[in-house]
């Protein structure tokens, strides 16, 4: 038996990682059941820093126990494992981390920035700033520690250094600025070189959110880099930014934004003929601990012509990512491109359902203004990203679909879940989910990579599983919690958006709402159930707790003149009704189910926030006492049950009845167990006739979409399936049906609102979960042990689900087949699963492959 896919905190082979004591992680192939094992971690030099010994236990992740580890420390480490024959199997290959920066101390480098005074109406070209470096010795090792107040693009001797598109990514730079770290020395010989930086303003201080708010974080971009040399003779040198850095704007990037696009004068090259300017940051520097965001796939359009008259090109996938193209031109012609992801009613590109405009402003524009120069054009994006499947080009240029290319840019994070049934809608739509999800995670989850591109923490919590079962997602996760907590506010309030630029003024008091800023508590609690991570729980505690007292302060408050008036509840109910504080409510249910207006956001929602309140707290004290913090548990458990009695009280009132067709207020307290018995088969058959009353239909809005097969398949499994297969808008399928390649943002798509709605959001494909846990019934239930329970049903002949967990690959599959069901299981080594199969016993198994008839 032997140790694969050796990871450190969750990446592969990370550089310049600040954990000081990383959790080790492996799995396991080759045998049965790992009984005991050995890590064995050294330095370059092969020094010993941890030599395990042979520890017993089945845990496939263990905390690195060794010499203290320092700056810029590389550690070697490799692993073997015993089998249940307590048999010692091979080591496995070797994986490294790299220690970054550990302490302020360690940078050498200052803060430097444009040599110009910023006035904050205007906009300006990229900054360009150039290091001249010459080597006399031999470099054995070469590091670039790098960063910047925006985003930056480096390079030595003109090529581009590292893969990380995008970088330093998005943070609230006021509180955290994160730092890459680069291995260069390949790219370093003995002679003359140049390293060279351009600084555009990203999300820094261009512009962020649905209108374009710029400044968010600050007004001065600034670049920190900091080269260190490490010779064959044993010295070392740094070179770090300071005031004998060159710089100058002149270079060919006269305009860059992250959601506008880019201008470019090809001809230009920079005069680097000015010096930087010496500046601060008040921020130390950190790592990021994280993927990076890479370009991944690359696509090759059809081209045809307008009925405008330009050239659209198709690359026949929703995306987020940018453009490429070779041309050859004559110096002075221009290439105009718009990028978008809609046609309109005569086959035109349309930006109107992604755009907001007012009176001589629009945004995103999502345009490229080329300007070229002389003979062969090369040009790639650098400083923005877009949400596209079409771009139209206007020019006298030749241009062809094989000179032109589509890159998709996302966080790398790699696919684990794949699936696949009889039903070839369904199958599309996990595809188009896979690909909203990739859309949408550029360093942070985005509600869309178009209009907003917010870090909305509802879509975030809402489809955490969804995400967690289709990719490797645990350390983007990671990343996207220290956002959320970053904006935590004295009085534990948590935020609607993280980070929080480009966030509109009136919306503040947004923050705090139920089902988006619970996203503190639910997603470390379901990140624990997923992978096992208990230290998420621990890291994360004290804040948590926190925000669960700002939720208990609100029980029993009055919300003032905009509050409904509710009647008829004990006192004792009062004393935890949520009536105050705005918040979304359910959200964006059909219009024919609930028309929203201007209270939908201005006024409390009794109903949604005492259940959310429940729910919540109740997860807390679950997590208190896994602590083993018993009176905080104990108080957690007697709120969340004051607001469960509150809550059946409030719905036998005329206001808040149950008897409605709203299939929202009916789903919600079937799936947080709010009711009691008599209310629960109330619930569930009202349930079933409000769904027959929209003609199988779905009428649930935001928060109760990822819900609904859950509270079906509970107690009516074919409901469920009838629901999920329906073809009919509003359905998940019916986007699939319509062409559509990612998830729709509004159930009608092109026709929401006038046809203002993106069409790349990934929160309705949450529904991808259940395929997962219920259709074919993966579960992860505990340390190296799954539950595998599949509930065939519906119209399906087969059905199969793929998941490359942290404990491993787990497979679970049906077909029928001669009139039987035939159920296929396999089980990762090291691992056991509780197999339940309709008419059939539970049964205990280890590790091997499960054939099943029923």
């Amino acid at each position: 038996m032997y140790a694969i896919d050796l990871r450190t905190e969750y990446l592969k082979n990370p550089m310049g990682i600040d954990i000081k004591n990383p959790y080790l992680m492996w799995k396991c192939e080759g045998g049965i059941s790992q009984t005991a094992c050995q890590i064995l971690c050294t330095d370059e030099e092969n020094h010993t820093l941890w030599d395990s010994g042979k520890i017993p236990g089945s845990a496939m992740r263990m905390e690195y126990n060794g010499e203290k580890l320092k700056s810029r420390m590389r550690v070697k480490w490799k692993i073997r494992i015993w089998d249940e024959q307590d048999e010692p199997g091979d080591w496995s290959e070797e994986a490294v981390f790299e220690m970054g920066l550990l302490s302020p101390g360690n940078w050498k480098a200052k803060w430097i920035t444009g040599n110009y005074k910023v006035n904050k109406k205007d906009r300006y070209p990229v900054d360009c700033f150039l290091r001249e470096l010459e080597i006399n010795k031999k470099v054995v090792r070469a590091r670039l520690y790098i960063t910047a107040c925006g985003l930056y693009e480096a390079r030595l001797d003109g090529v581009k250094i590292g893969d990380f598109c995008l970088a330093p990514g998005h943070t609230d730079y006021r509180k955290r600025v994160q730092y890459q770290t680069y291995d260069v020395t390949d790219m370093l010989s003995e002679g003359e070189h140049e390293l060279s930086v351009q600084i555009a303003d990203g999300w820094y201080r261009g512009s962020t959110g649905a209108w374009g708010l710029k400044n968010q974080y600050g007004t001065e971009t600034k670049l920190l880099a900091q080269l260190e040399l490490f010779f064959e003779d044993g010295t070392r040198k740094i070179i770090a930014t300071d005031r004998r850095w060159q710089w100058s704007n002149d270079g060919p990037i006269r305009f860059a934004d992250n959601k506008d696009g880019e201008i470019i004068e090809a001809w230009r090259r920079p005069s680097y003929g000015q010096i930087s300017k010496m500046t601060d940051h008040p921020v130390v520097p950190t790592a990021s601990n994280n993927v990076p965001v890479v370009e991944r796939e690359r696509f090759v359009p059809e081209m045809n012509i307008a009925p405008n008259g330009k050239k659209l090109f198709d690359f026949g996938q929703n995306m987020a990512g940018y453009l490429e193209f070779h041309v050859t031109a004559k110096k002075g012609q221009k290439i105009n491109i718009r990028c978008g992801e809609l046609l309109d009613q005569d086959g035109n590109l349309t930006l109107k359902n992604i755009q907001c405009t007012r009176k001589d402003y629009a945004t995103p524009l999502q345009q490229i203004e080329y300007i070229c120069k002389e003979g062969d054009n090369h040009y790639k994006t650098t400083f923005a990203v877009f949400g596209f499947r079409y771009a139209e080009v206007d020019t006298d240029v030749e241009i062809e679909p094989e000179n032109i290319t589509a890159i998709a840019v996302y966080s790398d994070i790699e696919q684990t879940g794949f699936f696949e049934s009889s039903n070839p809608l369904l199958n599309k739509l996990v595809d188009i989910t896979a690909w909203s999800t990739r859309s949408n995670s550029l360093d942070i989850p985005t509600d869309c990579p178009t209009r907003e591109r917010h870090g909305w923490t509802g879509d975030a919590q809402i489809f955490f599983e969804t995400a967690s079962y289709l990719f490797d997602y645990a350390a983007f996760t990671k990343k996207y919690l220290n956002d959320v907590y970053d904006w935590q506010k004295k009085d534990g309030k948590l935020p609607q958006i993280a980070p929080s630029g480009g966030v509109d003024f009136y919306m503040d008091a947004m923050n705090g709402s139920v089902g988006w800023s619970d996203v503190g508590i639910l997603i470390p609690y379901r990140f624990w159930k997923l992978n096992g991570d208990r230290q998420i729980l621990e890291e994360y505690y004290d804040c948590m707790k926190k925000y669960a007292h700002f939720m208990m302060r609100r029980c029993g408050k009055w919300g003032g003149p905009l509050a409904k008036r509710v009647k008829g509840l004990s006192g004792e109910a009062k004393k935890y009704l949520v009536n105050c504080g705005q918040s979304y409510g359910e959200w964006a249910e059909p219009e024919e189910v609930h028309k929203m207006d201007w209270k939908d956001c201005a006024a409390p929602h009794p109903e949604v926030s005492t259940a959310y309140t429940a729910y919540v707290l109740g997860i807390m004290a679950d997590i208190a006492g896994e602590l083993g913090k018993m009176e905080d548990e104990a108080q957690f458990r007697i709120y969340s049950e004051g607001c469960k009695k509150a809550y059946q009280e409030l719905v036998e009132t005329k206001e808040f009845s149950m008897d409605t067709d709203r299939q929202a207020q009916l789903v919600r307290p079937l799936a947080f167990d709010l009711l009691n018995e008599k209310q629960t088969e109330f619930a569930r058959k009202r349930l079933i006739k409000a769904l027959e009353n929209y003609g199988w239909r779905l009428g649930t809005g935001f928060l109760s979409t990822s819900l609904i097969l859950d509270v079906l398949a509970a107690y009516d499994l074919d409901s469920a399936y009838r629901l999920l297969e329906n073809e009919e808008m509003p359905s998940w399928l019916f986007m699939p049906k319509n062409g559509a390649t990612t998830i729709w943002e509004s159930w009608e798509g092109i026709e929401a609102q006038g046809g203002i709605a993106s069409l790349n959001h990934y929160s309705k494909g949450a529904v991808c979960e259940w395929l997962f846990k219920t259709m074919c019934g993966i579960r992860i239930d505990g340390e190296n042990h799954f539950r595998i329970e599949p509930r065939p049903g519906g119209h399906f002949t087969f059905a199969n689900a793929e998941y490359d967990s942290i404990f491993g690959k787990v497979k679970s599959g049906w077909k029928i087949e001669n009139g039987e069901t035939v159920f296929e299981i396999v089980i990762p080594a090291n691992c056991t699963a509780t197999i339940c199969l309709p008419g059939m016993e539970e049964e205990n198994v280890g590790a091997g492959t499960y054939r099943r008839k029923a």
